[in-house]
């Protein structure tokens, strides 16, 4: 038998409702329980159904606010950002029905890092869905954009949803697989 733990929300917090994507503001001593913490955010349960609150608002649910992503530099670092820090970014990002990383979903389809004149770096993401109706698309998209955007020499980061080719389970990595106990 599992154990919920509810606890109530210590001031008035903006929420994303899943799976329309609705931003909401969930008042002051909202009863709620923690469905899912993966990449900084958490899936909340509550009365009126599930909704995904932002790492930056955690201590509304009596958590400290998350560090910096894996793959941040720290100020005294080089600028120089590499592919693999924009990947271990990303694997940092979740739906928040899915205990499994966009990366390992198979949902970004094509990372670009280019070095801008400046010095500091551009990248740009294109990404997928597991279903065109998803209304978290913008809140899953946003969370990566801002997680990248938080990368010591990261000037620009665009993250955009496309269609095409559509996803489907074969896309989901070996690592995805075990998670989800595909295999």
């Amino acid at each position: 038998m599992e154990t919920v733990t509810i606890i109530e929300l210590t001031r008035d917090c903006e929420v994303v409702q899943i799976p329309h994507g609705n931003k909401v503001t969930l008042p002051r001593g909202t009863a709620v329980d923690i469905t899912q913490s993966l990449g900084g955010s958490y899936t909340l349960r509550t009365s009126a159904g599930l909704f995904r609150v932002a790492s930056q608002d955690t201590d509304a649910i009596g958590l400290t606010p998350n560090a910096p992503p894996v793959g941040a530099l720290s100020p005294a670092a080089s600028a120089e950002i590499s592919e693999q820090q924009i990947w271990d970014t990303l694997k940092t990002c979740f739906d928040p029905e899915i205990p499994v990383n966009i990366v390992d979903l198979g949902l970004v389809y094509e990372m670009q890092l280019t070095k801008l004149p400046a010095g500091n770096s551009r990248v740009d993401v294109r990404m997928t869905l597991t279903a065109p109706g998803c209304g978290m698309g913008p809140s899953i998209a946003g969370d990566a954009q801002q997680k990248l955007l938080m990368l010591d020499g990261m000037e620009e980061a665009t993250v955009e949803i496309v269609w095409d080719p559509p996803w489907h389970q074969s896309m989901i990595s070996p690592e995805g697989r075990r998670a989800l106990g595909l295999e």
